[in-house]
């Protein structure tokens, strides 16, 4: 185990001391607060450190924080990232506590949620995210992230390329049965809203006899942290692919609604399909970078959501945990290799 450059006496409760071991995000323990006001006070005095390491690490894990409430976890968030950003182009359940903190998300605890970077798919997006654990799992459960510097590393030269040539494509085919509604997903029950919110981020959009919608939208797969200058792999290819389904899972939605009427797809921008062997190549990098810890009562995340991305692993028990969203980024500002674009060709294997 190491610590952190950065990190000061132990003895000086001021500065946290990061621990760095293997398979572990940098953590800290924290000093010991009768209340989350003596926390928050101290959090913000942290200002220049916590910038500074989370720019290093990519995400930083506070053990002991007295955060044991929803309230409790809005009053840290409100600290370290006090401008919020709006949860867009909805695509997973959730429940909402009020004062933009959800959970992090209500699927099945048998189903592993893979690496992803909260809404690449979108022009603007969090470049901050904020976990926090409010009841811990009996077994599993964890908020595994990946320094997405180290993954873009790892992957293979050629696959790197096309995606920085062409950037990646997504279609998603909103409904009530097999995904989220688009009422939900957008937030609103009016059509000509929708239709001008995909008109104004440069997503197509077209409805079906039914009532049910598709989108389609082009994004780059790999942009800059406009602090650091750091290239980094983001995007949803992998989480999205049909590929990752369960393959009974797939072929059912394949045989019910056909290779284009999946809830998600994604490909390359290209006239090429994403193939199970390209996917595999993705997995295996987002796997070699990822490192998690066990969650305790308590404990809070702080995530840079472009230099890492996160995903959950399946659970046992009850668990909660909420997450907030701020920090605003637009993808304009990250020097995308590709520009956005509404229309997409997605190519069929």
């Amino acid at each position: 185990m190491t610590t952190s450059p950065g990190a000061t006496n132990p003895g000086d409760s001021a500065t946290p001391t990061w621990r760095l071991a293997e398979g572990k995000p940098a953590t800290t323990d924290v000093p010991r607060f009768d209340t989350v006001e003596e926390a928050c006070a101290w959090l913000s005095g942290l200002g220049t450190e916590l910038r500074d390491r989370l720019r290093e690490h990519g995400a930083l894990y506070f053990r002991g924080l007295p955060v044991r409430s929803v309230e409790d976890f809005a009053r840290v968030r409100d600290v370290l990232m006090p401008q919020r950003t709006p949860y867009r182009e909805k695509a997973t359940p959730r429940s909402s506590f009020g004062d933009d903190v959800y959970s992090s998300t209500d699927l099945p605890p048998s189903q592993p949620i893979r690496m992803h970077n909260e809404n690449s798919y979108t022009l603007t997006f969090p470049g901050l995210l904020l976990f926090a654990c409010l009841t811990a799992p009996a077994e599993g459960g964890a908020t595994p992230v990946a320094d997405c510097r180290e993954v873009l590393r790892r992957l293979p030269a050629g696959l790197v390329e096309r995606m920085r040539a062409h950037g990646w494509a997504l279609t998603r085919h909103y409904s009530e049965h097999i995904s989220v509604s688009w009422q939900n997903a957008f937030a609103t029950t009016d059509r000509a809203e929708v239709e001008k919110y995909c008109a104004d981020n440069l997503v197509s959009c077209a409805w079906g006899d039914d009532g049910t919608l598709r989108t389609a939208q082009l994004r780059p797969g790999i942009v800059r942290h406009p602090a650091t200058g750091d290239e980094v792999w983001f995007n949803h290819l992998a989480f999205w692919s049909s590929w990752s389904l369960d393959e009974e899972l797939r072929e059912a939605l394949t045989d019910e609604f056909g290779p284009d009427g999946l809830p998600f797809e994604t490909d390359f921008a290209d006239d090429l399909p994403f193939t199970r062997e390209e996917l595999d190549l993705v997995n295996a990098a987002y796997e070699a970078a990822t490192v998690r810890r066990t969650w305790q009562t308590g404990d809070v995340l702080l995530v840079d959501n472009i230099l890492t991305s996160h995903g959950r692993d399946p659970f046992r028990g009850d668990r909660k945990i909420v997450v907030a969203m701020g920090s605003p980024v637009d993808l304009a500002d990250c020097s995308p290799t590709v520009a956005p674009a509404a229309q997409v060709r997605r190519a069929t294997a």
